[in-house]
């Protein structure tokens, strides 16, 4: 990363129009659009495509003809992004009523109202708390921001023509296309390997016990199925802007648990493991039983990591913090008026923040009280959802800095919500329907805000990077929280309702799965009855501060490691292993800065086309599926070894497409694309 001190692309002596109604409305419709694809996508699949690419090419496609500036085109981007926040949020969590029989329908009259509510409240809270931290975060140099610097570079090369507008379309061209060719089967895109370490069977070893030493049964084979990177342009670009440091913690959760925890435990589990399958057990049937130990045993221990995780990324911003909620509560008595300070410095006063925080807080408690059956779990509730919201907000604000968005486990950390919302309401005595209800009130509400502050957090730093006025994308992100809110719940009810007709029963089956929900709705509901696995969590939780005392730099990027698939972290490790190739060449040709410089911000080009190019695709793709159209199978059985020469071509290009432009050694250096 350059030393070079930050200069915005707009400076602020410019004067420059930015905050418009036609950058407001189109961004307005991108957002319903791309909220509702996504919703389908996650409902499905229980994924979501990144809208902040699609929407900065789609924003400043149309906004051309009218030759807007670059920081409308900005304010469009924003506003057409966090349609997918809140679509996240949503299908995280509402389905879980269901699932959970909490809410006895999905029909308008009786789930509109609550499910705008929870979605709003969470969307508010979310641009409210970033807002308070917004500085001191954004400016961090620790945080690279992989997907704002991506799309700071799309709005920044079009503006720019010239080399820099070729490296990045030409790049969205090749990320479209991999990604196509994927789609249509010409190669596999995920290959997993079955291990076997020896034959399953029931053997005896000799172990401690507290009554002396005695033999014990075991089993004396260990299994797990290894994937291997995924083919995604889109993966490969984050681990090449997050660099190979931040990749190889992230990867190393995936090595952990699927290199250790699996095998080991269908080790010692083995003679009970054997039961549940059939006979004559193929390849494939163990691989499914290694993905069900992941799922089940594995996962939780993470959620656990991720606990401790978050408690001490907070613990080491704790100065930075402070400082910026000391900053927040200092300006409620100036004077300052904003339109006197530069453009940049040009925010939400706190007066502003601090009031709708308070507002919000008080329907809270309506409307938890309504929930939970009385004022005193519901005044608790809405209290947890306060602390919990900001407490997440800030954690998913920090991974979207290390990560970006579209790996930002969101889920993940709402499940981490449903454990303290659960054990709070258990402890109260707030049992039965009520209880589960409470704990996925506050869920949503975190689930929504902790997605929403993510993608704030993100489109501040490209704010920050193009020289764009922070006030401004605080009132497009409140109006486009709004107007998603009010409308993303007639998507859920067409899915839901369109599932019930062809057959199905609605949310949970096998065509909407909702798979962040299910279990959502499983884990409030075990911790109100009595059965959630702790054991496996307070493992997570040792293990975390296990790495803390070992001075891991990021416990809580390991554990995101654990819980994402393995195949999505070994491709992001492979991406930043690529930008480390990339600066061993440079230095071994002796470049100078200036050149190195060049070659950096070629890579992020690079990097970034990759980004916008899979995802408009992966648009293309929701798009198909949402009608139900087929997509071309080109063959049946497609290989991975084609996919895996893909892989190879596409990295030799990321590596050489940079050092080839590095330029003349005496050619001044240009503006750093990396904050």
């Amino acid at each position: 990363m350059s030393d070079q001190k930050y200069k915005p692309f707009v400076p602020a002596n410019v004067q420059m129009t930015e905050f418009t109604f036609r950058a407001v409305a189109i961004g307005l419709i991108m957002s319903v659009v791309l909220g509702a694809a996504n919703a389908y996508l996650g409902l499905k699949a229980g994924v979501t495509i990144a809208a902040t690419y699609p929407a900065a090419v789609i924003g400043m496609a149309v906004l051309r003809i009218f030759r807007a500036s670059v920081l409308e085109e900005n304010i469009a981007r924003t506003a057409g992004s966090i349609g997918e926040s809140i679509a996240a949020g949503a299908i995280f969590t509402l389905p879980a009523f269901i699932i959970s029989h909490s809410w006895a329908s999905f029909d308008f009259e009786q789930a509109y109202w609550k499910s705008t509510a929870l979605m709003l409240t969470g969307g508010v809270l979310g641009v409210l708390f970033v807002s308070l931290v917004r500085r001191v975060m954004v400016e961090d140099p620790e945080l690279p921001f992989p997907e704002s610097v991506a799309a700071a570079e799309i709005h920044k090369a079009g503006q720019q023509g010239g080399e820099a507008a070729k490296h990045l379309f030409i790049n969205m061209g090749v990320g479209a296309v991999i990604y196509l060719m994927g789609a249509f089967q010409v190669f596999a895109t995920d290959k997993k390997f079955f291990l076997s370490m020896g034959t399953l069977g029931s053997s005896s070893v000799t172990l401690a016990t507290r009554g002396g030493i005695a033999p014990f049964p075991v089993s004396v084979g260990a299994t797990t199925a290894v994937s291997a990177p995924s083919i995604s342009p889109a993966y490969l670009g984050v681990g090449y802007v997050i660099g190979p440091k931040l990749a190889a913690l992230n990867f190393s959760g995936g090595v952990l648990a699927w290199g250790l925890m699996v095998p080991l435990l269908t080790y010692f589990l083995g003679p009970q493991l054997k039961d549940h399958l059939p006979a004559g057990a193929t390849e494939k049937d163990w691989s499914t039983l290694a993905n069900a130990v992941w799922f089940s045993i594995v996962r939780p221990i993470a959620v656990g990591g991720m606990l401790v995780g978050a408690a001490y990324t907070l613990f080491k911003m704790r100065k930075n913090l402070s400082a910026g909620l000391g900053r927040a509560f200092k300006e409620l008595g100036s004077t300052t008026k904003m339109e006197d300070l530069p453009r940049h410095e040009r925010y939400m006063s706190s007066k502003t923040v601090f009031g709708l925080i308070g507002l919000v807080f008080a329907v809270m408690v309506v409307l938890y009280s309504y929930l939970a059956g009385g004022p005193l779990a519901g005044g608790v509730a809405a209290v947890v959802m306060l602390i919990a919201g900001f407490f997440f907000a800030t954690v998913s604000g920090s991974l979207v800095g290390m990560i970006g968005s579209s790996n930002n486990p969101i889920s993940g950390l709402t499940i981490s919500t449903v454990l303290i919302a659960a054990l709070l309401m258990v402890s109260l005595g707030v049992t039965g329907a009520n209880g589960v209800l409470a704990v996925l009130g506050v869920a949503a509400v975190v689930c929504v805000s902790s997605a929403v502050a993510g993608e704030l957090l993100q489109d501040f730093k490209v704010g920050y990077i193009l020289g764009g006025t922070p006030r401004s994308i605080q009132i497009t992100e409140l109006i486009a929280v709004v107007v998603s809110s009010l409308v993303m719940y007639f998507p859920l009810l067409v899915l839901h309702a369109g599932n019930i007709k062809a057959g199905g029963i609605g949310f949970g089956d096998d065509k909407l799965a909702a798979p962040q929900a299910g279990l959502m709705a499983t884990l409030s509901k075990g911790i109100v009855e009595g059965n959630m696995p702790w054991p496996l969590v307070c493992m997570g939780i040792m293990m975390g501060i296990g790495m803390i005392l070992l001075q891991i730099k990021s416990p809580m990027l390991v554990s995101v490691g654990m819980y994402l698939p393995l195949a999505t972290t070994f491709s992001i490790f492979v991406g930043g292993l690529i930008r480390w190739v990339t600066d061993v060449i440079a230095d071994g040709k002796g470049f100078n800065e200036a050149q190195k410089a060049r070659c950096e911000n070629v890579g992020v080009l690079t990097a970034s086309g990759l980004i916008a190019g899979e995802a408009l695709m992966g648009l293309v793709d929701a798009t198909f599926k949402f009608y139900d159209l087929p997509m071309p199978e080109i063959f049946k059985d497609p290989s991975y070894g084609l996919g895996f020469v893909v892989l190879c071509m596409l990295g030799a290009q990321m590596v050489f497409t940079p050092i080839a432009n590095a330029g003349n050694p005496d050619d001044p250096a240009p503006p750093t694309a990396m904050m």
